[in-house]
């Protein structure tokens, strides 16, 4: 057992950020932010001060960040057929999805299982545009308006879709258009002002904030969803109950840190890269799954020929090092990736997801090449055996 451990999984969770603690732990002892008295709007400060750094990150107004307690619950919200413009109704009639996406997105949400059509994607991950093109095309807008919800960038793979391009899409069949961009955030650049997307989701601890919180950024107000959450009309009544003070202000404390990272994105790049190498220096059989595609700077999806993912998985982590088989969201289970099943290997033993931060470091590389070096000279050794 190794020492000292070599944390390679960000896309699951990013470590909390010490300015992100230092948020938390001065908002524990807040007041209700609801309350009208000197604490109760002191408390409300913080919030709205963590709803503008949230803004900032995405490049949208503040009064358009609604607080949630997490990014499937925005999901949820998001994905309904029941909208609203003032006090009048909107119905979106059809969800459309794409193969690759997270659960949250292909669960539907609030929509019936029939009202929701799943949209392939490439080798690489990319979403069939031709195939949304005709799916929309076919929409029956008699029956509503057709919502498309696609993520930013797959959280397996780390691939980006082309959503501008998807935007252009959808809005020229006259759709709406829901990005989760839990895994894009900070890792990308996002600009909402520029018809990026009608709605955003986001998820605080992706990005070094704490878990149990998250967020819906719209572009505009003047449309929404019925609310998931009905109550006491925190959110401007979008989402009730008290507003987790503690996890917004940390929200919004890691959102500052995760604008001003993005300048070292290339120095992220650059420790990927490395661990491409190492991976093909030492097992040159090994298939990095994306790799032609766009990809976020910080995530390496491989396959090892031979070997099953989760073997491989619990073999990094007696080394010492901590990665995924495939997505984390899936209560520790350990089970085949629909992501590579979407892009044409329905037979693969699985993958092993490496994700990195602007904090890895040298030595958490160099763990990863001895845990690698190490799992594979013992598939020789077998092999030889055999």
């Amino acid at each position: 057992m190794a020492a000292t451990r070599a944390y390679l999984d960000y896309n699951a969770s990013a470590p909390l950020l010490a300015e992100a603690r230092a948020a938390m732990i001065a908002a524990l002892d807040a007041a209700n932010p609801s309350s009208v008295h000197t604490e109760g709007r002191s408390a409300r400060r913080l919030i709205e001060d963590a709803r503008r750094d949230v803004a900032r990150l995405v490049n949208a107004k503040p009064e358009h960040v609604i607080f949630t307690s997490g990014a499937t619950e925005a999901a949820s919200t998001l994905l309904t057929p029941d909208w609203q413009m003032g006090r009048g109704a909107i119905r979106m009639s059809h969800l459309y999805v794409s193969e690759a996406d997270h659960p949250c997105l292909l669960g539907g949400g609030r929509f019936a299982a029939q009202q929701v059509t799943r949209i392939g994607v490439d080798g690489n991950g990319i979403a069939d545009l031709e195939a949304l093109t005709k799916a929309l095309a076919a929409h029956d807008k008699a029956e509503g308006l057709a919502l498309v919800a696609i993520h930013a960038a797959n959280n397996e793979t780390g691939v980006i879709q082309p959503v501008g391009r998807i935007a252009e899409i959808v809005k020229a069949a006259g759709g709406v258009i829901v990005v989760d961009a839990v895994q894009a955030a900070g890792r990308i650049p996002i600009d909402m002002s520029a018809g990026y997307a009608d709605y955003l989701i986001l998820s605080s601890h992706k990005i070094g904030g704490p878990k149990g919180v998250g967020a819906i950024v719209a572009a505009a107000d003047l449309m929404m969803p019925k609310p998931l959450i009905n109550g006491g009309g925190q959110e401007k009544g979008h989402r009730a109950g008290t507003e987790n003070l503690p996890g917004i202000a940390g929200f919004g404390a890691a959102a500052r840190a995760a604008l001003a990272g993005l300048s070292e994105i290339d120095a992220v790049a650059r420790r990927r890269n490395e661990v491409e190498a190492i991976i093909r220096e030492i097992v040159p059989d090994a298939e990095i799954f994306g790799a032609a595609a766009p990809r976020l700077a910080n995530t390496t999806f491989f396959a090892i020929a031979g070997i099953k993912a989760e073997t491989a998985q619990i073999a990094f982590d007696l080394a010492g090092v901590a990665l995924s088989a495939g997505s984390a969201c899936s209560s520790g289970k350990v089970g085949p990736s629909h992501v590579l099943k979407a892009m044409g290997h329905g037979d693969s033993l699985g993958a092993l997801r490496v994700s990195i931060g602007r904090a890895t470091g040298a030595e958490e590389i160099e763990a990863f090449r001895t845990a690698l070096a190490g799992i594979v000279a013992r598939r020789a050794d077998k092999e030889r055996a055999a």
